[in-house]
């Protein structure tokens, strides 16, 4: 299965307790074998999202066995000992699912989305999966291929990509999110079949998963199935005190990366601040995605009318990554004009946040609010986003109630709690500024040409 990347687009949804009103109505139980359930009733079409999520993702990999979590989600679609090699998709696209999965540094998720009548054949073949995976050589030593070459498109080749896992191995030092979820080439040639097979009777167990079910079904029927189809899938083995504990951050710090590479045409600099994450500090969370909205998503940001509208950057825009059980990171991404040198653009990068703080006003905060509320609608009516949102927090060990209270833990969000936030952020935050730029042909090859005489 190809990598599904999902988009942080719904950190704007997540959220922490203490309300009485509800986003989903959903309801969450838990089996005997330590499964959690979460049912979310929507019975406006036929339909159902099943996802089951494991709360295990690279960080968890031993050092030096990158990609391990990753390559262990390919092979979960090449046979158990009840379906063998292709089966698994097969009967899926027999009975006209969509399915995929998708590995992040801290949760590997599977999802299938079907007709409400194909429900039970999906649970069966989950939980199939997770009980009776088998792993052959010749399927092992192609998926590892498939792996490999899967880094080789979206990262070697991609000088974003490359420039992005040089400012996280900067940033992050020796914790775990340094990293990347691929792996290494080298981490993932090196990967043997013991490895991944380890990784699975590990981690792949009831009690460190989520079962996620949106869409057309109610709660009774959702025991009955899950019990019928799970309850007798055993623990495999006591995994949380192997669980690598996070690598702790120095005090502040302030890093600065530069790259020149000949795929880059116009220059791009990105500011990365180190900020609390949902999970660890709702109340500062709460207060950047709302300056994350304001700040710098959209045409109607700060950014945008700012600095784009008036020629200055061809692009700008922000956003905050809420959804770890660690820190959560704030980004600032810009890309200046023609007309504008890289110490301007800088300025602008190390500045914008901060002017934009000071035109915040209660006026301008309530409607960012109010658009981040109206999005709810559509969240609500669509069982495939209920479905990712419930179970990426609850993954995260999270509660349902931290889903469920959004609305008025947004409502509560203050002007003087996003001032205080996003000041903290600019002026104590650790912090990494990366410049990717064009590589200047010209003057390398003057370069190269002087060198080579003076070799002579």
């Amino acid at each position: 299965m190809n990598k599904f990347i999902y988009l942080f687009v719904f950190a704007i949804f997540c959220l922490s307790c203490s309300a009485e009103a509800k986003l989903f109505n959903a309801h969450n139980f838990t089996l005997d074998n330590g499964l959690e359930v979460v049912v979310i009733p929507n019975r406006k079409a036929p339909i159902v999202k099943q996802m089951l999520w494991y709360k295990v993702g690279s960080v968890d990999e031993p050092l030096g066995k990158g990609g391990t979590a990753h390559l262990l989600e390919h092979l979960m679609f090449r046979g158990t000992k009840n379906v063998k090699g292709s089966g698994f998709n097969d009967i899926v696209a027999l009975h006209g699912a969509d399915v995929n999965a998708f590995t992040s540094d801290e949760v590997t998720a599977y999802y299938e989305f079907a007709d409400i009548s194909r429900l039970e054949v999906m649970l069966a073949l989950e939980a199939d999966r997770m009980a009776h995976l088998q792993i052959d050589d010749e399927a092992f030593d192609k998926e590892r291929k498939i792996v490999f070459q899967e880094r080789q498109q979206r990262v070697v080749n991609n000088p974003e990509a490359r420039f992005a896992e040089i400012m996280e191995r900067t940033l992050w030092q020796e914790h775990p999110y340094a990293r990347p979820v691929t792996g290494t080439e080298t981490e993932i040639m090196g990967l043997n079949k013991s490895d991944v097979e380890a990784f699975y009777n590990r981690y792949y167990t009831p009690d460190n998963a989520v079962l996620v079910l949106a869409g057309d079904i109610d709660v009774k029927t959702a025991v009955k199935l899950a019990d019928k189809y799970f309850g007798n899938i055993k623990k495999k083995r006591a995994f949380l005190s192997s669980k690598q504990s996070y690598a702790a951050l120095t005090d502040k710090q302030s890093y600065r990366v530069e790259s020149h590479m000949r795929e880059i045409k116009t220059p791009r600099l990105i500011k990365r601040y180190v900020v609390p994450s949902l999970p660890q500090d709702a109340k500062s969370a709460y207060a950047l995605m709302v300056f994350a909205k304001y700040f710098g998503d959209g045409y109607n940001s700060f950014l945008y009318t700012d600095y784009v509208l008036s020629g200055k950057l061809i692009s700008a825009g922000a956003a905050y990554y809420s959804l770890r059980k660690g820190p959560g990171v704030f980004d600032i991404s810009i890309y200046p004009s023609s007309e504008q040198s890289l110490e301007e653009a800088e300025n602008i990068l190390n500045n914008s946040a901060k002017e934009a703080l000071k035109e915040l006003t209660p006026e301008i905060l309530e409607n960012e609010k109010q658009k981040m509320l109206s999005n709810l609608v559509y969240v609500r009516d669509n069982p495939e986003d209920a479905a990712m949102l419930a179970g990426q927090l609850l993954a995260l060990g999270m509660k349902l109630s931290d889903v469920e209270n959004y609305e008025e833990n947004l409502k509560a969000v203050s002007l003087e709690d996003v001032q205080n936030t996003v000041s903290e952020m600019l002026s104590q935050s650790t912090d990494i500024t990366g410049l990717l730029l064009p590589y200047n042909v010209k003057e390398n090859s003057a370069e190269a040409d002087k060198a080579a005489k003076e070799s002579e």
